[in-house]
């Protein structure tokens, strides 16, 4: 499985306003700037969250984007379910795909895939975009100069 470009971002973006979430509305071009990141490529990445209801969008003057949800409620998980469509590295075992491989009662690897998957699925799930702001703050914590 392959994080593609898409979903990196979007995770930056969205930790970026889980870092800022009492700031109220943030402004694309404010992101783009902390996280180096194209505002086009953001555009791009805000229409797909926007269909997820993990953002709040507010327009005109002094809008921009906040969270819709807790930090603390949103996995790293869900964000790249939403960005890549699936946390499955074969179609074959894919919960969201009707695809089933016609071997599947006979093939000797398939528990290897699901292992595989549900690692994955455990692990990304069990990290919050909280998680991610507290480690940040945690390792600027113990970054200091006498």
């Amino acid at each position: 499985m392959r994080i593609s470009t898409k979903g990196r971002y979007a995770l930056r973006m969205l930790v970026d306003l889980a870092e800022h979430k009492n700031d109220g509305f943030i402004a694309l071009k404010d992101i783009a700037n902390r996280q180096n990141i194209s505002k086009k490529y953001l555009e791009q990445i805000v229409t797909v969250l926007n269909k997820s209801h993990i953002l709040q969008t507010n327009r005109g003057f002094q809008g921009g984007y906040k969270l819709a949800v807790s930090p603390d409620k949103c996995t790293v998980g869900e964000i790249i379910r939403i960005t890549e469509g699936t946390l499955s590295p074969l179609a074959c075992i894919d919960d969201e795909n009707e695809i089933n491989c016609e071997r599947s009662d006979e093939c000797a690897t398939l528990f290897v895939w699901q292992g595989l998957k549900d690692v994955v699925t455990n692990y990304l799930d069990g990290i919050t975009l909280q998680d991610i702001v507290d480690k940040k703050q945690e390792s600027y914590a113990n970054d200091y100069v006498i």
